[in-house]
């Protein structure tokens, strides 16, 4: 078996293969289908500083290969993921991290200071790049100084590992990603999803409550290895990719595009066990292609 270890600063992996934040709850929902402890990371729901009713319904549309939606970061706040969430998944044997969001540099850098305080959590994931938000959100993830403004406030109040998740809606993305390293992010993580729309031609109106939301799903993963290939080039942290990755092979794309690791997220849907799939899947390759450790293969491309 091959060594699939990597580390993202100063989290330890025992695999590559980490859960997309709203895609996979808090973990405990998937204990009956995989070993979360076998899992990589895992990469809870967007957390805010107060809780959030999210976005009318209808919020969610299957499309052609992939989904929409405008969830719109529907979550009881961070005082009640302190008191009620963490208790339950404190002692899962691997990387739970949080995937942190706002309305303003504060509020994401409070409720990351109040995470900060719990001794199980290794690592959160800084949502600047939410696109079914009305305030906050994407915002700050579309321009360098937005992007830069979050990270900065946060750093100051953080000081475990820090992930921060990019907005492929931008012009330049490794310029967005040279701007969250210089205020010091440990990594960087993308894409989230794309903005998209569906209409209903009989009702003459969009499918969704708030007209547009998140394209997610294998529609979107030649643009996200895109991205991931870029950004890896341009920043000398470790890159997490994600967008579209169903099968081991859609993993291996993204490891040797640049990412260190990568997160499943539509996929979960479909297959609730496709996580531990993807990282046999894995393993399998590396073996049959004589490679000793997945490092091997991490960013080859030129």
């Amino acid at each position: 078996m091959a060594d699939l270890r990597v580390e993202i600063n100063k989290l330890r992996m025992k695999n590559p293969v980490m859960t997309a934040s709203g895609t996979f709850g808090y973990g405990i929902e998937f204990a009956d289908f995989v070993p979360l402890e076998e899992i990589g990371g895992i990469i809870v729901k967007g957390t805010t500083l107060k809780s959030r009713e999210g976005n009318d319904y209808p919020r969610m549309f299957e499309t052609a290969s992939g989904m929409l939606n405008c969830v719109g970061l529907q979550n009881k706040g961070v005082d009640y993921f302190c008191k009620n969430i963490y208790p339950q998944i404190k002692d899962i044997d691997t990387n739970m991290i949080v995937n942190v969001s706002g309305s303003s540099p504060d509020d994401y850098a409070e409720c990351a200071a109040r995470i900060n305080e719990l001794e199980n959590i290794p690592a959160i994931e800084l949502n600047i790049s939410c696109p079914n938000v009305k305030q906050g959100g994407m915002a700050f993830g579309v321009t360098c100084a937005g992007a830069a403004s979050v990270v900065k406030a946060v750093r100051a109040r953080y000081d475990k590992t820090m992930i921060v998740k990019l907005s492929p809606n931008v012009t330049n993305v490794a310029d967005i990603a040279r701007a969250v390293e210089a205020e010091g992010a440990d990594s960087v993580s993308l894409i989230n999803t794309l903005m998209g729309m569906a209409i209903d031609i009989e009702k003459r109106k969009p499918m969704l409550s708030i007209s547009t939301g998140g394209l997610s799903g294998p529609a979107v993963k030649p643009v996200a290895l895109r991205m991931v290939w870029q950004v890896a080039k341009a920043v000398n942290i470790p890159v997490v990719g994600l967008g579209g990755i169903c099968t081991a092979n859609d993993a291996i794309e993204f490891l040797m595009a640049g990412a260190t690791a990568i997160e499943i997220g539509t996929a979960n849907f479909l297959d609730p066990t496709v996580t531990m799939k993807v990282r046999d899947g894995i393993n399998d390759w590396l073996d049959k292609h004589g490679c000793k450790s997945v490092k091997d293969i991490i960013g080859v491309l030129d």
